[in-house]
């Protein structure tokens, strides 16, 4: 089995982005509030809406798909707190349907109800729902300014550590994913997504997280940011902050995917990087959507890049199946309850 661990329902039916923007339109004007939260999509606008995302899959040759809200429109800088608990709830409940609608194709992994100053114990409500529905993970935003990182960073004990505790005893793997960016400063794929992939890490380097949280699984995705190319650097900053070696103190628990876009990053990836720690993935439909030149196929393409890399099929395998089954303990779970 080929698994894409990151996947963004970025074909949404137009009804849900409608009521969205009636939803912060009410904000400024109680009279434009939407008077109901039924969306009125059937299950057929639902399987009809992923086609494009199935046709890949036959294309491209992977055959499930971690599949989670639009990372953009989780947009947790937006509106009130009030306003994020619903429209979380809302596009967790379309991932939920359709994964349920296409098992075969999709697990889910949801997003959570973060917001500007907001303590992140406030998503557990909404965290364990999730659980209770079968969902594998979430992405966990370490920026909810949108760019301004207003927040304590991801090691503060008395921020971030109730939440942990919970994702811990819940099995729930994080994706470390930020959303759309509102400061003009930084393009929100092209740059805010890397700082945050970036940021995070070294935030992690700094804490102890792990020694406290020893079963806590983070992901980094886009290939973890800068991470693999600096690893000199990462590794040189723990050693004068007398961190243990980043094998021990970081890398059990922490893991990168594929959505690198060239094979040059990938081959750099995977010289750097423990094929333990990375997990096939391909952001498809989500951040390049073009077609490169060079080559005649879509950026997003990685399976290729994976095909190519010069490492033992049983390392590719663990790269397209084992590592995600691993890190993902409640999706290796939902695949053998599919079997019985």
């Amino acid at each position: 089995m080929i698994i894409d661990i990151h996947g963004h329902y970025t074909t949404e039916p137009q009804k849900l982005l409608t009521f969205r923007d009636k939803q912060l339109a009410g904000l400024a004007d109680a009279m434009r509030k939407p008077a109901t939260s039924e969306l009125g999509i059937t299950d057929e606008e639902l399987v009809a809406s992923v086609q494009p995302q199935l046709k890949l899959q036959r294309e491209r040759g992977s055959d499930l798909t971690i599949f989670s809200p639009r990372a953009a429109g989780m947009a947790h800088h937006v509106g009130t707190e009030a306003t994020g608990i619903e429209w979380t709830r809302m596009s967790n409940d379309l991932i939920h349907r359709i994964c349920n609608l296409l098992p075969e194709n999709f697990a889910p992994v949801g997003q959570l109800p973060q917001h500007p100053g907001v303590p992140p114990k406030n998503c557990i409500p909404e965290l364990e729902r999730l659980a209770k529905l079968g969902f594998v993970g979430v992405n966990l935003n370490p920026d909810p300014a949108g760019g301004y990182w207003t927040d304590p960073p991801l090691t503060d004990k008395g921020w971030w550590y109730p939440l942990y505790e919970k994702l811990a005893e819940l099995e729930m793997t994080a994706m470390i994913h930020v959303t759309s960016s509102c400061n003009p400063v930084f393009h929100y794929t092209g740059a805010h997504y890397i700082n945050g992939d970036t940021t995070a890490f070294m935030q992690l380097i700094q804490g102890n997280v792990f020694k406290d949280f020893p079963t806590l699984k983070f992901v980094i995705p886009h290939g973890g940011g800068a991470v693999p190319f600096h690893w000199g650097r990462y590794r040189g900053l723990a050693i004068e902050m007398k961190k243990p070696p980043l094998t021990e103190h970081l890398l059990k628990n922490v893991f990168f995917d594929t959505c690198v876009y060239h094979q040059a990053g990938i081959d750099c990836m995977a010289r750097v990087i423990p094929v333990d720690n990375i997990l096939f993935a391909s952001e498809m439909l989500g951040a390049v959507k073009a077609v490169d030149p060079e080559s005649g196929h879509n950026f997003d393409d990685t399976k290729r890049y994976i095909d190519k890399l010069s490492i033992p099929d049983s390392d590719k395998r663990k790269i397209f199946e084992g590592n995600a089954r691993r890190v993902y303990p409640r999706l290796d779970k939902r695949l053998k309850e599919r079997k019985k």
